[in-house]
């Protein structure tokens, strides 16, 4: 049967508990709005109070038999073409877990790019899983990294033949994406699953001047956030599956374990509607939102001291393979400031929030929401930046490591390391110590240093310049970085 997009269960099994007038003696405590504190009644407004229902017993019956989740999971799926959905309400944080427990296990390998997300990292942690770093092809001219390509997972697995399948992170939060079609045809030779983390990806299904979709391309789990490139609420995720490598029922218990068994009924909504919105309008919303973006890249080009970053600078033999043009990165190098005093003076004189910010650049994420209205006020807050960048203090230097330097050696696994007996040094005698903490700048949330790792002093004076520049590396118990966790003398094996 043909699925129906223009049907929503969620919203719509919410629109029918209040019009029903169904009076609950059930969390949550606020009672439809009636006990919330007027306070925050008058911020966020009643509606939000009317969609918090429990999902079973509120949204649907107390054994689910209207499968209102149910059949909004079946629709997405459609919608993305997978074979099964999961909605998540604890982010695409829980969502990557879940792909990677279901997919290898404690002290089994699993092959993993080395621009992971943090989430990845704390899923090795939390696991045990004994990672195989595959490296990112590095763009030394920019000092940024694009997703590792399909030949160097070829010589991974070549290397670790009983590695139980792969994880790629793509497209990047810079825009870049990964051969997928590639990197999957170089898993399934070997009967092995593949794990796309693609949380900048949610749109990718809907136009196709975008990069490939990672269902489309071969993926068996792939793992999306619908509350970065779509429309849904902070924490919503989807994750997706197909095929036969990755067991459906193993990835559900999965997912059960390490989810809230108080999902928001808000978040589902949010989902729902999304997908609802992008069957139907997606294609146009996204060509505009496009049409959008490339106006404004070629505008933000014509200011004094920015260049945008584009296809010929990300794309090629050694870089990405395809390209993702609503992330608009712009380097600001030639403003003699740095991307962190660039965000923080947007932010201060024209109310304006940037995302990606590092030692060189600032970024402006576009999506279907934005407009011409939008677009005028960066715009002018950009050419503004411009004429007073001088008037920024000078910005000390961040000593970026060249590639070689980047990647410690891994002494023991991240869980073992993470869960040692533990000591806090000075950060002039760290080095050679075994690191027991992320340390990750944010965003975009990619660890420099992995709990395991032999502590350098090129990468500890990267993140020290980097923290004096106005780097955020929020993860350490120390996120100054004057003193560094590490584990104690033969407290971890490796040590």
């Amino acid at each position: 049967m043909r699925a129906n997009h223009h049907e929503a269960p969620v919203l719509d099994a919410l629109a029918a508990y209040k019009e029903k007038g169904r009076l609950a003696f059930t969390p949550p405590g606020h009672k439809q709005a009636r006990g919330a504190d007027p306070a925050v009644r008058a911020v966020l407004g009643d509606a939000v109070f009317f969609g918090d229902v429990l999902a079973s017993g509120g949204l649907d019956d107390r054994r689910q038999s209207s499968n209102v989740l149910q059949r909004a999971e079946q629709l997405m799926a459609d919608a993305v073409h997978a074979e099964h959905t999961f909605f998540s309400t604890c982010g695409s944080s829980l969502s990557v877990k879940a792909a990677m427990l279901s997919v290898a296990a404690p002290h089994r390998k699993l092959l993993v790019g080395r621009d992971a997300h943090k989430s990845v990292v704390a899923g090795l942690i939390l696991s045990g899983i004994d990672p195989v770093w595959v490296e990112p092809q590095w763009d030394t001219e920019r000092h940024l990294a694009h997703a590792p390509s399909a030949d160097t997972f070829e010589k991974a697995f070549e290397r670790h033949p009983d590695a139980c399948g792969a994880l790629v992170t793509s497209p990047t939060p810079y825009g870049s994406a990964a051969d997928l079609g590639a990197i999957a045809e170089v898993c399934h030779r070997r009967s092995k699953p593949l794990i796309v983390d693609e949380a900048w990806g949610a749109h990718l299904p809907f136009h196709p001047d975008l990069p490939s979709w990672a269902m489309d391309a071969g993926a068996d789990v792939c793992v999306t956030s619908i509350h970065k490139m779509g429309s849904g609420l902070e924490q919503g995720s989807v994750f997706h599956l197909q095929g036969d490598l990755v067991d459906h029922d193993t990835l559900a218990s999965r997912a059960d374990l390490l989810g809230t068994t108080s999902p928001s009924v808000l978040l589902y909504a949010g989902i729902d509607g999304w997908r609802r919105q992008m069957v139907l309008e997606g294609h146009e919303l996204l060509s505009r939102a496009l049409g959008l973006a490339g106006d404004v890249r070629e505008r933000i080009e014509k200011i004094d001291g920015m260049h945008v970053n584009d296809r010929d600078d990300f794309c090629g033999p050694g870089k990405a393979a395809e390209f993702d043009p609503l992330p608009v990165i712009i380097d600001i190098s030639e403003l003699a400031t740095n991307g962190y005093r660039a965000a923080d003076w947007l932010r201060t004189h024209h109310r304006i929030d940037t995302h990606i910010v590092d030692h060189r650049r600032i970024s402006a994420q576009f999506t279907h929401a934005d407009d011409e209205s939008t677009a005028g006020r960066l715009l002018e807050a950009l050419r503004d930046l411009s004429r007073q960048a001088r008037t920024l203090e000078p910005a000390p230097a961040v000593e970026i490591p060249g590639p070689d330097e980047l990647r410690p050696d891994q002494v023991c696994l991240p869980r073992d390391a993470y869960f040692a007996a533990t000591e806090d040094v000075p950060v002039e005698e760290a080095v050679g110590r075994v690191a027991a903490e992320m340390m990750t700048p944010y965003p975009p949330g990619i660890p420099t240093v992995l709990p395991g790792e032999r502590l350098t002093e090129p990468l500890l004076r990267y993140l020290r310049s980097g923290i004096e520049a106005g780097m955020n590396v929020p993860d350490p118990a120390d996120p100054t970085l004057r003193t560094v966790r590490v584990c104690a003398d033969g407290a971890a094996p490796g040590t």
